[in-house]
């Protein structure tokens, strides 16, 4: 199937899935599920590509299964998050109802509805990837297989290890600065990035495979200046003031780098 008709169909689907998602959200009152569908839907669309694209089935498939084992492990992450709180909205989305106050109901079905394109254009790399026909795995295949593990396994780490920072009653307040977060501030969006970029590199070899850098520029763009690291520090500032002003003077804000005292990121 032609990649356009395909990046179409899969628009197509992700509209009804996210605006499905909002009728449920209204229910519960809980906006803040989309960024749980948000990161699942990464797997149907891969999956979609894997069964209808044109270029080599072993690569195809591969593929596929890398994304579904990162939206699956990223989406049950988000949803344990989200229902922990449910049923408080996260900060973000408590904002929006501020903000969109006066015609709500409408603007927030749009942004509904951004998410299902952002999946799409996001999903760039995937698309290219599946139409690749070159008959066998090169250096740069197995290049991009061993950074999403790599990536892979220091997500998990990152969120595991603050995930038991947490728990610990003794650090009721704190500032998580152990394991890779003693290295970075959000060594969690780092390493999401590189699976991004291990995307990436799987569709670069295809025609017109540059297109695929578009998700982890597009990545890099919204948590370092919109939704992820801003938000996320500005709201460790409010809840642990001077703590987390000293934090940002030891630890990089992003690349995992040794912490130094007095350090500026």
């Amino acid at each position: 199937m032609h990649p356009l008709l395909l990046a179409t169909l899969a628009l197509a689907a992700c509209a009804l899935l996210f605006a499905g998602c909002f009728a449920l959200a209204r229910r519960m009152d809980n906006y803040g599920i989309v960024d749980v569908l948000w990161s699942y839907a990464f797997g149907p669309v891969a999956l979609l590509y894997a069964a209808l694209a044109d270029g080599w089935a072993p690569r195809r498939w591969l593929v596929a299964a890398l994304v579904t084992a990162w939206s699956l492990r990223l989406g049950a992450y988000l949803h344990r998050r989200v229902m922990s709180h449910h049923p408080e909205e996260d900060g973000r989305y408590k904002e929006m109802r501020t903000r969109w106050a006066k015609n709500f109901t409408a603007e927030m079905f749009k942004f509904y509805q951004l998410q299902a394109v952002s999946v799409v254009i996001l999903a760039t790399p995937f698309l290219l990837a599946a139409d690749r026909d070159t008959p066998r795995l090169t250096a740069l295949d197995y290049a991009a297989l061993a950074l999403f593990l790599i990536a892979l396994a220091g997500e998990t780490l990152a969120d595991r290890q603050l995930a038991n920072f947490k728990q610990n009653p003794a650090n009721q307040g704190k500032v998580c600065d152990t394991g890779l977060w003693a290295w970075s501030r959000h060594p969690n969006y780092f390493f999401v990035w590189l699976t991004w970029v291990a995307f990436a590199l799987f569709a670069l070899p295809a025609a017109w495979g540059w297109l695929g850098l578009i998700a982890p520029a597009a990545i890099l763009y919204l948590l370092l200046f919109v939704t992820g690291i801003p938000m996320t520090e500005e709201q460790s500032i409010r809840s642990r003031g001077d703590a987390y002003r000293d934090y940002q003077k030891r630890v990089s804000v992003f690349v995992p780098l040794p912490p130094k005292k007095n350090r500026t990121t």
